[in-house]
Order: C-alpha cells, then structure tokens, then sequence
C-alpha cells in the first residue's frame, strides 16, 4: 500500500472546474454513434450496438483512471451506476414488466378521433402514474389499433412528445425533475399550480395539430374493409393495475419516508428509503411475471429486447454523461461558464427567458433531472425562496427541464422506450436527427407561445 499511498500525490485532483470540453468527447460521440450508425451500418448496429456502447465508455475511463486514479475512477461509475442507473432501471423494469402484463382486446381501430382519444388520456395519466408508467400502460394498444395502417410514425412520435414529456408537467410523480424538486422542499402541488395552464395550452395545441395531420393521412390511406361484427372493448391482467398502483405508492414512500439511514458503496452514498424503493420495483416487476397468463404477454407480443437495448445504451449515457454534468456543476468557474453567464449577472438577476430555453435544450441532450438540480442550485436552492418571490425562475426551470425532454429520443425516461417498442413492432421511426428535426418543428415554436405567454 506505500508505494501506492506515495504515487497517490501526483494525480490530478477530480473538480469540473478543471475539466475541459474535451472530456465531454466520449458522451458525444456514443450521442452521435446511436444517431448515425442505425443509418450507416443498421445490421452492425444491431447486432453490435452493446459493444459499442462500451467503447465510448472505455475510451473516457482509461484516460480518466491515468489522470485522476483508480478510485476516482471508481467513485464517479458507483456514482453513475448506483444512484442513477440502477433507479432509472428499476423502474422502467417495474413499469415495463407490469404494463406488458395489461391486454386490451377488442374493437380499438386506430382512427384519427380513437388515436386522438388514447394520447389524450395518456398526456391526463401522465402526471398522477408518471410519463414511463403512462406510455409503457398505453403505447402497445395504440400500436396494435394501429396495425392496419400504413402511416404509424407520426402517431408514435406525437405520442412521444405528448404521453412520454408535456402531460407530465402537473405533479412530482409526473417526470423526474420535478421529483428532484419535490425532494428538496418543492411542494407537491405547486406545480399543479404554477404549470396548469401552459401544460394545458400544449397539450390542446398538440392534440389538434396530431389530429389534423392523422385525419389528413388517414382519408389518403386505403383501408381494409371492416368487419361486419366486432368483439367488444375488454381488459385482461387486471391485477397489474394494482401493481402499477403499488409503483406509484413506492415512488411516493420514497419522497416522504426519511429515515435517516444511507449507507456508502464506493464512495456513492445511498439512502435507505432509494434502497427499499429500488428492491420494491423489482419485487413488483417480478410479481406481475408470475401472476399474468402466458396469453396476455403473448398479446401483446412481449419480449425483453427492448428493454435490454435501453439497459445497455443507457448504462453507458450514465457513464459517460459524468463529466458534463461535473462541468455543469462547477458553474461559472468551468468550462461551460457561458451557459451560466446567459443566465444570470452572478448578483441574483436571473434571465427567466435564458433559464427557460439554456435549462431546456440542455435537458434536451442530457439527463433533464441533473440538468434541472444544477440550475435549482444555480438559483439559490431555497425552495420556499423559489416557491415565492422567485416564483417565476422556477417556473421557467420546470417547464424547460420537462417541455424540452421531448426534442430527443434521450431527453427524457420513456422516449428511448417508446420508439424501441415501436419498432420491434414494425413502425419505421425517425433516426435521431430526424426525430430531433420533427419534434423541433412541432414543439419550438409551441414554446416560443410559453415563452412569450408565461415568463
């Protein structure tokens, strides 16, 4: 251990302050590598895309490790891993498991006012189940009403945009950010408050734009004849709905339920309320495996493969993405010191504007809960400060972190998800760029309203 404890002195102490752009290359480049490679080299990709996922990891640990040293190294992956991946996974694994374990059979086509009806509910679900729990419980039917289209794409993208990112704007359990907030003294309901009606306005305003578009495509479509009778609308696997009650309460526990116990896994402390949160998910996960028929699963043409492709990018966004978000955190004294300068003076005078759309875009492309702490912590960090006199900073910080998590397919949980069910059911979804270019089309200048309306 001495010679080791001597050489310990000429590593590089780990702070964002020092870090250049450079570290940020390997999250860009996995970044460019999902957005580029399913177009260049679809089968390499496919049968491949794990492994190059790990490259990009490989590629910052190495020279992190011969900078700052095997522990720090080890530290910020337990970091990463333990108290954002395995959280992220626990729950999408609880919601993923449950909600393929809910049928629904029967006369559901997949008409512009049907198609219209379920992102409506699924945008009102999406704040009291949360935007994953929502689009994992809504998007498989959608799909299989859909089967006999021809035109699918769009209908899953707005689905993306409306269940997967805005309808979660009303409540802490809705997306995560806002249950960031709620854990540092947000109250619960002052987003309802505070967000009703920009949420509302979006929500509407996407609505009518997807059923226009849909009626429009959908009078172009040469449709099969329709069966002279239909079996009515019904439900299977029931108890799964109890289960995803069980997520919801459990999400919940973990927010108000402090007991005051953590305990530390390299260097990563964790608190035994996310413990018990993490191992309740998949307890309820597992528990839906067991109770739901062979039949319902196979309905709903269920398999792991698209969760085991989240599972894998995502582990290694998680990794990579680590560096950033120190850069981020070092504010004004690091690398991204113009971000911060856009923002606000330094003295107190934030640009509500500028925190709405730099908060946004950010969440964009990385992680929107860590986006949304840093700014919070950027804005003073006083939640009942925020709550009041700066009501407004945390308005525009809310909206941004949720309403921008649509503009990508890693913006926000379900987006990734979402577009991987789709096509292993068969719909053609836009590539990264192409997703990032429909979504901005539709969503920028929705915002630009909220921006000019509401701040």
């Amino acid at each position: 251990m001495a010679p080791a404890a001597a050489h310990a002195h000429v590593l590089s102490p780990f702070d964002g302050a020092t870090l250049s752009l450079a570290w940020g290359a390997p999250f860009a480049g996995l970044l460019l590598s999902i957005a580029f490679a399913p177009l260049l080299a679809p089968k390499l990709w496919h049968d491949h895309y794990g492994k190059c996922a790990a490259a990009w990891v490989v590629l910052l640990l190495v020279p992190f490790t011969v900078k700052f040293g095997a522990g720090e190294a080890v530290h910020n992956v337990a970091h990463a891993i333990v108290l954002e991946y395995v959280p992220f996974v626990a729950v999408l694994f609880a919601l993923f498991a449950i909600s393929g374990g809910i049928c629904f059979r029967g006369a559901l086509a997949g008409t512009p006012a049907v198609n219209t009806a379920i992102l409506a509910l699924g945008a009102c679900l999406a704040s009291v189940m949360g935007t994953t729990g929502a689009s994992m419980l809504l998007v498989r039917p959608l799909l299989t009403a859909n089967e006999g289209r021809h035109h699918r794409a769009h209908t899953i993208v707005f689905f993306i945009l409306l269940v997967g990112n805005v309808g979660g704007a009303l409540s802490p359990l809705g997306d995560p950010p806002l249950f960031i907030g709620f854990l540092n003294g947000v109250d619960f309901f002052w987003t309802t408050r505070a967000l009703a009606s920009p949420t509302v306005f979006l929500c509407v305003a996407l609505l009518v734009l997807f059923h226009a578009l849909d009626q429009w495509l959908y009078r172009r479509e040469a449709r099969p004849s329709t069966p002279a009778t239909r079996s009515p609308l019904s439900v299977e696997g029931v108890p799964n709905f109890l289960l995803l009650g069980g997520v919801i309460g459990t999400v919940l526990m973990s927010g108000f339920w402090d007991p005051g116990i953590a305990f530390d896994i390299a260097g990563a402390r964790v608190e035994l309320q996310d413990a018990v949160r993490n191992a309740l998910l998949v307890a309820l996960g597992l528990l839906s495996l067991a109770i739901t028929p062979a039949a319902v699963r196979a309905h709903n043409q269920f398999h792991w493969a698209p969760i085991v492709e989240v599972g894998k990018l995502f582990a290694a966004i998680f990794v990579t993405i680590f560096p950033v978000l120190a850069m981020l955190e070092a504010g004004r004294d690091g690398a991204l010191h113009g971000i911060f300068a856009l923002v606000g003076d330094g003295a107190g005078n934030r640009n509500n504007d500028m925190v709405f759309w730099l908060t946004g875009l950010l969440s964009a492309f990385l992680d929107n809960a860590p986006t949304y702490l840093v700014f919070f912590n950027l804005a003073g960090g006083n939640a009942a400060t925020l709550m009041g006199e700066q009501a407004q900073s945390l308005a525009a910080l809310s909206m941004g972190a949720v309403y921008f998590g649509a503009l990508t397919y890693i913006g926000n949980a379900p987006n990734f998800m979402i577009k991987a069910i789709a096509e292993d059911r068969g719909v053609a979804m836009p590539s990264f760029f192409a997703f990032f270019a429909y979504a901005a089309l539709v969503m920028l200048p929705l915002l630009a309203v909220v921006a000019a309306v509401w701040l």
